[in-house]
């Protein structure tokens, strides 16, 4: 006999999961089970192959969906900032959001979230783990700056107040004991982190040294390891994108648009979506990539002119959120590389990793200590920048046709997009 269809609601909570199972257009409620690793394991043993199972996105969603997929016939997380028929009730409650996530499950209108695979969660939590440790030595850095100026101490005069030079400066200074004690205090606490810091560092260089895609990145200007790591763990597989605009409406770098009607559109700030450690690298990365010459140069410039600066950076992470996309598809690296940087980016990752150094030995990336191959590489990047700003200068969108009004700008959007493609 045929097993009817069952699409089943998860409302997850920190200590329980509430369930409620749609079977022929009507939703029963079945109780509740405890979220512990043997529980849930009983609940998938229930499950069958023609079983549908809907939870929303939260801290403990990815182990309960790892352990029932194995089981149901499909397993989908849902975007709770797209689950709009859970967030707008006016009657909520467990039962009725179990309920509403059955039921749109059901009608195949439910907003799904991708699920990474193993090694990609494990990245992802290696990078999220870093940008934790790098706020908190940030915030420790700002508490002993606040000691400083509370105290009306002068700024130091080394470069790093908390290098060797800058931490005997700060031993010396006239402060009351207790504000003394607080800034060793905070020393130590930043000691600590920048232990964990270079331990978590090389964990990831290990694994970007396995990664051909990001050691693709890296070609980049201004995309280093960690800015190629970020990007790859938020990313994950990026054939899932069909085009860069997805990808960059992914990561939250596209504008909010408003239109209705016969009204023209509205474009406004960016709608700040998806992973902000990733959008947050690009725009690391899009103010390094503003001051190397090359075409992305141009291109920033071209923008800060007409926008301003903070526009241009933004611009400028998009596109290399464009840029990324093209090369790891293409399987190519970046055209406009300057190749003793690049290899000095790889030497550097390799000695984070632990690799053994090669002092007296001239490696690949000795290259990048001699000024004469520097000034070679940097001409040539200027003269790609120049090109870049003679194929702008000179280029004009085709007249519209009657038949296709928007075709003009159409194309002219597509033009530039993809001008820094290594295809461009």
């Amino acid at each position: 006999m045929r097993m009817s269809r069952r699409c089943i609601g998860l409302d997850v909570h920190r200590d329980f999961a509430q369930v409620a199972i749609w079977r022929n257009g009507v939703v029963t409620q079945e109780g509740r089970f405890a979220t512990t690793p043997e529980e849930v394991r009983r609940f998938a043993d229930g499950l069958a192959a023609t079983d549908e199972v809907a939870l929303e996105a939260t801290g403990n969603t990815w182990a309960i969906a790892s352990l029932l997929t194995s089981r149901a016939g499909r397993v989908v997380v849902s975007n709770p900032a797209k689950t709009r028929a859970i967030a707008e009730a006016k009657i909520k409650t467990d039962k009725v959001d179990a309920a509403i996530l059955a039921e749109l499950l059901a009608a195949d209108y439910l907003p799904a979230v991708w699920m990474p695979d193993a090694q990609t969660a494990a990245l992802r939590r290696q990078v999220q783990r870093r940008g934790h440790i790098v706020r908190q030595r940030t915030r420790l850095k700002n508490q002993v700056q606040a000691i400083l100026h509370r105290n009306l101490v002068v700024r130091c005069p080394a470069a790093d107040l908390f290098g060797i030079k800058g931490r005997a400066w700060l031993a010396g200074q006239d402060l009351p004991p207790d504000e003394a004690a607080a800034a060793t205090a905070l020393l130590r606490q930043l000691d600590f982190h920048a232990d964990e810091l270079a331990l978590i560092d090389r964990e990831l260089a290990l694994v970007a040294l396995g990664r051909d895609d990001v050691r693709r990145l890296m070609t980049i200007p201004g995309v280093d390891a960690t800015v190629a790591l970020s990007i790859v763990a938020a990313v994950g597989d990026f054939t899932r994108f069909r085009t860069p605009e997805k990808l960059v409406s992914y990561l939250g770098l596209n504008p909010r648009v408003r239109q209705s009607g016969n009204q023209p559109a509205t474009h406004g700030r960016i709608t700040k979506s998806g992973p902000g450690y990733a959008r947050g690298m690009l725009v690391e990365a899009a103010f390094s990539a503003s001051k190397a010459p090359g075409p992305l140069r141009g291109f920033y410039e071209r923008i800060r002119a007409r926008r301003g600066i903070q526009v241009a950076i933004v611009a400028t992470a998009r596109k290399l959120a464009v840029l990324c996309w093209h090369l790891t598809i293409k399987g190519e690296d970046y055209a406009f590389a300057m190749p003793s940087l690049v290899a000095h980016k790889q030497r550097k990752l390799q000695l984070r990793a632990g690799l053994p150094s090669a002092r007296g030995r001239k490696g690949a990336s000795a290259a990048y200590s001699l000024k004469e191959v520097r000034a070679a590489e940097r001409q040539l990047a200027e003269r790609s920048e120049q090109a870049y700003r003679t194929m702008i200068t000179n280029w004009r969108p085709k007249p519209a046709t009657p038949k296709t009004p928007t075709a003009r700008s159409g194309r002219g959007r597509q033009h530039r997009d993809t001008a820094l493609t290594p295809s461009g």
